[in-house]
């Protein structure tokens, strides 16, 4: 038989396999199937055994706000997702693992997954990730979670066709400037490092990651921590802030499921030690409108047929608020809930608020908000005192200056000091580099100058130098210019440091002997300049400054500054918050407010150890009356010091463009007021 008489059975099976071969090499040319993420779950998803209770196929039935946040995260419009949520409302398995599972299998690219800590990504691995890709069968072959990396896989990197998953933790650094994706995503943003090893906030160096991409997806989902500081928050208030609307069963109106609707019976014949008269059986949850109570059964009918609406209008971030009460799940029933309320108030009532901190931020999905009886900015802004910029109060007879050092410019907080360490603020403002201030010949620490060794008027007719001056160190880029400056400035009549906050010993007093420099090895980088670098308590001094601001009024201790203050100096010196930190083991600590500069408070910090190494709080009264007779008297016998002078050049404050800065004033009109 001739094999190439097309009418044969080999000829005819050859050209079968040809067709075949050929289908098979053009599907690789196919575009990738359009598909959203939600039809994609519900097609191809599966749940892990060990990894939920409802393993098997999936199904976005039993959590009907899920398909929300998919469509939010599939919309190209949409650069930004948040989720304000709490515990048990299928954030990371039902939202972010079907968003990961689509991308891979169907639309592949570079992601980035920002973790708090390394041990977050091995939990995520182990509990989430590996599950989801053994039993989901169109991800088990496109993804090896092998810990081989013959590969090319590692444990927290993943590769797949079209692109790989990189698990990163927040307080690595390189790691998370050395990748770029155009999805990147920040797990638990409140928990993660605002500060990598003096190199920036870890989830802005992300976020800068991933500005080159056009279509960009930044996801943001985690529980709130602390009003104030929580970084959910805050992002969750600059976004479109929807609300998932439930409608009643009998009324058909529609509402957002909050804490104060749910209601139980007060009236147990025998009262428990920790719930009282309290049935948490009896828990109901009722309709804000029409009163009518639902069980558990009909608040979960009626959580199906809620939606997603807006309450801001949308500018490319769109965010999510829910909350555990939407939650089917068996350990979010009422009776449950309650029960875990009234426990946490009965701690909260013995003084002990860290069950109410738990239940407000993982069950309610909110942040937790601390009494506190520190005055508000516009109380202190009332408070201002009538004197001038530059002008130092009859009773303020040693200056000091704090100085916080930032890549771009410096801040400066000028302090004079009286009896009963009183004291009155000078001067506060910025000047900004002309390149960086990391460069030790820019201009502007020439114009720093004009401040720790200027001459300011006092009221009582004489002229009065700063006595010390605080720089921070701590910075690993500006330090070596800190260095240099406090090095190259001494000799001239002020005690120049440079310091460094304590932020591990948290009862490390304000002001310690400075660290021994044995310039013989230059180790370190203060070495090589050789001098001393001293710590400051920076816990206590907050403290103390916290509780100065409560004061008011004249005498000791109390703080007073003028009123022609750049405003944001209030904003600045109530910055921080006092709450419990849980990267320490939920110890009180100082933390800066999310989104809000705390230079201010900063430079008071740093003007309070200056100070205090003039040991200005342990004066007796007769050394003060001696100091301020010698000040009204005058050194004769010494040349006059000349009044700062601005060069006409333009400083390196008035280069900078001052529509996107703080309002200042020019160094010509500072050196005027200052002669």
């Amino acid at each position: 038989m001739n094999i190439l008489d097309p009418s044969s059975n080999s000829w005819q099976a050859l050209v079968r396999n040809l067709e075949q071969v050929i289908a098979q090499c053009l599907t690789k040319f196919q575009p990738p199937e359009k598909i959203t993420t939600t039809d994609w779950a519900n097609r191809y998803r599966y749940l892990a055994q060990e990894s939920s209770a409802h393993y098997g196929k999936y199904s976005t039935d039993l959590t009907p706000w899920v398909p929300g946040m998919l469509d939010a995260l599939d919309d190209p419009a949409v650069k930004k997702v948040v989720c304000r949520k709490s515990a048990q409302v299928a954030w990371t398995d039902g939202v972010w693992n079907n968003y990961l599972g689509r991308r891979i299998h169907n639309d592949p690219c570079s992601i980035v997954l920002l973790f708090p800590k390394d041990k977050t990504i091995r939990k995520y691995l182990d509990q989430k990730f590996v599950p989801m890709v053994e039993v989901t069968p169109v991800l088990t072959p496109l993804v090896d979670v092998s810990t081989s990396r013959t590969s090319g896989n590692r444990t927290d990197f993943k590769k797949f066709p079209g692109g790989f998953l990189a698990l990163v933790a927040s307080n690595a650094p390189d790691n998370v400037k050395s990748l770029s994706a155009p999805v990147v995503c920040v797990e638990e943003p409140d928990d993660c490092n605002t500060n990598v090893r003096g190199q920036g906030d870890s989830i802005n160096l992300l976020e800068e990651r991933a500005k080159t991409y056009e279509y960009r997806k930044v996801i943001f989902g985690g529980t709130p921590t602390v009003k104030g500081l929580s970084r959910v928050d805050e992002a969750f208030q600059g976004s479109d802030q929807r609300m998932f609307m439930v409608p009643c069963h009998e009324c058909g109106e529609e509402h957002v499921l909050n804490w104060d609707n749910v209601i139980w019976n007060e009236e147990s014949p025998v009262p428990d030690e920790v719930l009282g008269k309290a049935q948490p059986e009896t828990a109901r949850y009722g309709c804000p409108h029409c009163g009518v109570l639902w069980r558990d059964v009909d608040k979960n009918r009626n959580v199906r047929k809620g939606y997603w609406k807006a309450h801001k209008p949308f500018r490319g971030v769109a965010g999510f608020y829910i909350n555990e009460l939407y939650s089917p799940f068996p350990g979010s029933k009422l009776a449950l809930l309650v029960e875990k309320y009234l426990k946490a108030q009965h701690h909260l009532n013995l003084g002990d608020d860290s069950y109410m901190i738990g239940f407000v931020n993982n069950t309610l999905g909110l942040s937790y908000e601390y009494r506190t009886d520190a005055p508000d900015t516009d109380t202190l802004r009332e408070r201002a005192e009538d004197y001038q910029e530059l002008s130092v109060p009859a009773g303020g007879l040693v200056l000091t200056v704090g100085v916080d050092v930032q890549h771009d410019r410096l801040a400066i907080i000028v302090r004079a000091w009286g009896r009963g360490e009183e004291s009155w603020l000078v001067y506060w403002g910025e000047i900004y580099a002309a390149q960086s201030c990391t460069d030790k010949a820019d201009p502007v620490w020439d114009e720093l100058d004009k401040f720790v060794f200027g001459a300011y008027q006092h009221e009582l007719g004489f002229n009065l130098q700063v006595s010390a001056a605080s720089f921070d160190s701590s910075d690993g880029q500006t330090n070596d210019a800190v260095y240099h400056y406090v090095r190259s400035r001494r000799g001239r009549g002020v005690k120049v440091m440079a310091i460094k906050g304590e932020s591990n010993n948290l009862n490390r007093e304000i002001v310690t002997p400075a660290k021994k420099i044995d310039t013989n090895h230059k180790t370190t980088k203060a070495a090589r300049y050789g001098l001393p670098v001293f710590m400051v308590g920076t816990e206590k001094a907050k403290d103390l400054i916290d509780a100065r601001l409560k004061l008011t009024g004249n005498g000791p201790g109390r703080m007073h500054w003028y009123g022609g203050v750049r405003d944001d100096y209030y904003t600045q010196i109530t910055a921080e918050i006092k709450a419990p930190d849980r990267k320490r083991g939920g110890r009180k600590t100082w933390q800066p407010k999310a989104g809000v500069r705390n230079e201010g408070l900063d430079c008071e910090v740093y003007a309070l150890h200056a100070a205090r190494t003039l040991k200005v709080h342990v004066r007796k009264p007769d050394q003060w009356d001696a100091l301020e007779a010698q000040l009204m008297q005058g050194d004769l016998l010494a040349p006059a010091t000349p009044p700062p002078v601005a060069d006409n050049k333009p400083t390196a404050t008035q280069t900078k463009p001052q529509n996107s800065k703080p309002e200042g004033r020019s160094l010509a009109d500072i050196a005027r007021r200052m002669r």
